[in-house]
């Protein structure tokens, strides 16, 4: 910093606000700090900063998984928003394993994160004590359950669910069947499996065994799902996938058993990823609110490490009809 100061012609205090407050330095010394900075090669030294501010300036956040259409397009504004504040995220993926998980988040606490996101409700309560023992912020994210004392920023996947299959009751379906991820582990496919018998239980229907397939998160898994459906003496008429990337196989796979969707049998999906509308035909899916979860994750760990009080929100969604689903056949 010494040496980007006196090739600026400055202080090294000026250099420093410049790399952490630009807006507080005149922009002819920002021009020369920024040419000296690329001209030496200088680049702050992180452990330095660290001890100096008493902060890493860096978020954890921990995914299920990371080979995932999905949950890429949560990082990304998710990113935008702590850069923009000059923190560095950092993610990591437990692969729905508990003992994985405690391992990064011990990993990712030893490294002096500053807060951590966290996707769903269901974590030992041992993650949450070590979190709180370290003072360090968390939000919980894609899941919403009121009787919950930590802070969520994120939506009841019971109730969504169950706006999927009233609509497929609304155009006539009785016979439905659901290919979810594995609940066991996974608090966001137990709600929406417990949603959608919810909504048909209450307007006289049911959710046989038989009708429901639990699958890994896999487009060729969703397609062997949807055959094993499919291949019943009495098979639904309506098939409602608790993911996008179920749907996109079922799709697949109706192509190649001479089905056509929806006149032979509905397929709808769940968080209207960007395929969605890409595929033919286009999905009826559920829409969840990604972009706005991650900008509100990422304020409330701004606002809690900057000393704001900051609360839970719950988010709504919107199931959005295209061309994948219809009355059934007469």
């Amino acid at each position: 910093m010494e040496d980007v100061a006196r090739a600026a012609g400055v202080s090294p205090a000026t250099v420093s606000r410049c790399i952490n407050r630009p807006e507080m330095v005149r922009e002819d010394r920002r021009l020369r700090i920024r040419a000296a900075i690329a001209e030496l090669g200088y680049v702050p030294h992180g452990a330095a900063r660290a001890l100096a501010s008493k902060r890493s300036m860096t978020v954890g956040a921990l995914f299920p998984r990371l080979n995932s259409l999905l949950f890429g397009s949560f990082i990304a504004p998710l990113q935008r928003r702590l850069h923009a504040e000059g923190y560095t995220l950092v993610v990591s993926s437990s692969d729905y394993d508990p003992a994985t998980e405690q391992q990064q988040i011990s990993s990712l606490v030893s490294n002096g994160i500053d807060g951590l996101v966290l996707i769903g409700t269901n974590h030992d309560p041992e993650v949450f004590k070590l979190l709180e023992r370290k003072a360090i912020p968390f939000v919980l994210t894609w899941s919403w359950d009121r009787n919950l004392p930590q802070p969520q920023i994120g939506f009841d996947n019971a109730s969504a669910a169950a706006a999927v299959a009233n609509y497929l009751l609304d155009v006539g379906h009785r016979r439905i069947g659901m290919i979810s991820g594995p609940a066991a582990g996974n608090d966001r496919a137990g709600a929406r499996i417990r949603g959608v018998r919810e909504a048909l239980a209450a307007r006289g229907c049911e959710l046989p065994a038989r009708n429901l397939v639990e699958s890994p998160f896999d487009i060729k898994a969703g397609g062997k799902a949807f055959a094993r459906l499919m291949g019943q003496p009495d098979p639904p008429t309506a098939v409602l996938c608790g993911s996008d990337i179920f749907a996109i196989g079922a799709l697949f796979e109706a192509r190649r058993l001479g089905l056509s969707v929806p006149e032979d049998v509905s397929v709808t999906g769940f968080d209207d990823t960007d395929l969605a509308s890409c595929v033919v035909p286009a999905l009826t899916s559920l829409r969840t609110p990604r972009a706005e979860m991650a900008e509100l994750a990422a304020r409330y760990l701004l606002g809690r490490l900057a000393g704001r009080a900051t609360g839970s929100q719950q988010l709504e969604t919107e199931l959005i009809v295209r061309e994948s689903s219809a009355p059934p056949a007469a």
